[in-house]
């Protein structure tokens, strides 16, 4: 073998591209049924889109991008998160020109350079919602609440929200400060990522993963305890919009978002049995971001959140099947004239959307049949020279094993109906 996949990434084989084309269509229509329209941008965008948008602090852009440069000496990087890419294309577009709100939603492969882990891959694929041009709180709400029901729609239970709020820049540079001085006598034993952050961004602290900085840090003043009067009343409703519509929420004033262009409402989505990061989802607000890329002020919120962890989620909880690669139907043919009658049939089976396939490998009848179990198949369409002869075929349901002849003028009516009777019986 020439070689093998880069460590980090995943071949998707047949039955597991079926799976996540189911996840994809639930996708695309709870996106429709909110008002949601898609976006795709380049799976590479310049460099300094994701410094400015992302921050220069944050772990993803210090220690996770795959950045390279390319012939005509430009810095490119191969996107890690749907975010700033959304917002570069809605400044690009001048789609802030368009009424207000803009809603969208991105679906495709995102690479960050980190351990490989259980799902957690170099490239993963991201499902994101971006909401432009609204400070409402509602729209927090609405945001969260897609969120649920399309975990809700996937079947998916065990999970928990985690809400917050981050403040606004006036209400994190009194908590910086406080924080600050909070830190002072620890900083010495804080480790050495902290101690960076310390200076440059102390509310990452929260979010450190070592024990020794997070008992450090218990009992510093949270963002959330010194809220500004609008951002309190802000929180408040985004909390009453989630209660009017039964959305469950843990309030998590240590939670923090690990990107710095968050601002408000941030939130995070957790389940155990994947491994060991839990969360799932994540996102919060951005109302600084469009200026900080450059564009007028808008503000904006959204969320992204892993397929592979959604996959694993739903493979943990037993929801995943393969059922819909079964086939409708196979045709079992005993020489060449019946093999003739046998595509024809097949084409006109395959326009009316009935799974089917024949033998290509000059196979036995008995190895036939033996390969339409192998295949899942619902039924079994025998023909050969008797049943040409009398205009007719035998169709045997491989479940019961019960058999019936059909004239062969029937045999497209007769199997598409039973064939669409069985997906609308689940």
């Amino acid at each position: 073998m020439l070689t093998t996949r880069p460590r980090g990434t995943n071949d998707q084989l047949p039955l597991q591209t079926l799976l996540w084309r189911k996840v994809e269509a639930v996708i695309h229509q709870i996106c429709a049924d909110y008002g949601y329209q898609e976006i795709r941008t380049p799976i590479f965008e310049h460099t300094e889109l994701f410094k400015r948008g992302v921050g220069e602090t944050t772990d993803i852009v210090e220690k996770e991008m795959y950045t390279f440069t390319d012939r005509g000496d430009r810095s490119l990087t191969l996107r890690p998160e749907g975010t700033a890419p959304a917002v570069r294309a809605f400044l690009e577009n001048k789609m802030y020109a368009d009424a207000q709100p803009t809603k969208l939603y991105y679906l495709g492969p995102m690479f960050r350079y980190g351990r490989p882990q259980a799902g957690r891959f170099r490239q993963f694929h991201q499902f994101g919602i971006e909401v432009f041009g609204s400070k409402d709180p509602v729209v927090d709400a609405e945001v969260i609440t897609l969120a649920m029901d399309f975990y809700r729609r996937l079947g998916l239970k065990g999970l928990e929200l985690h809400i917050n709020s981050v403040g606004c820049p006036k209400c994190r540079m009194e908590h910086k400060q406080a924080l600050h001085e909070f830190l002072e006598p620890k900083k010495d034993s804080l480790c050495e990522t902290c101690q960076g952050r310390r200076e440059r961004n102390p509310l990452r602290i929260f979010d450190c993963k070592s024990p020794v900085c997070q008992e450090l840090i218990f009992g510093a003043p949270t963002v959330t305890s010194m809220l500004c009067p609008e951002c309190a009343e802000h929180f408040e409703q985004v909390q009453q919009y989630l209660q009017l519509v039964g959305v469950p929420f843990a309030v998590d004033e240590t939670m923090v978002r690990g990107i710095d262009y968050y601002t408000n409402t941030a939130f995070e989505i957790v389940v155990d049995g994947i491994g060991a990061q839990s969360s799932i989802a994540g996102g919060g607000r951005y109302d600084g971001l469009m200026e900080d890329c450059g564009g007028p002020s808008t503000p904006g919120i959204g969320f992204g959140q892993g397929l592979e962890r959604i996959l694993a989620t739903m493979e943990q909880q037993g929801l995943v099947t393969t059922d819909d690669s079964k086939l409708d139907l196979f045709i079992v043919t005993m020489d060449d004239k019946a093999k003739q009658r046998s595509f024809v049939l097949l084409e006109q089976l395959r326009n009316n959307h009935v799974r089917s396939d024949h033998d290509v490998m000059k196979r036995s009848v008995k190895a036939q049949m033996k390969q339409a179990d192998r295949m899942g198949a619902n039924y079994c369409l025998i023909i050969g020279e008797v049943e040409l002869k009398e205009n007719k075929a035998v169709l045997k349901d491989m479940t019961s094993g019960e058999q019936e002849e059909i004239a062969l003028e029937d045999v497209v009516e007769i199997v598409t109906a039973k064939a669409a009777g069985r997906k609308n019986n689940g």
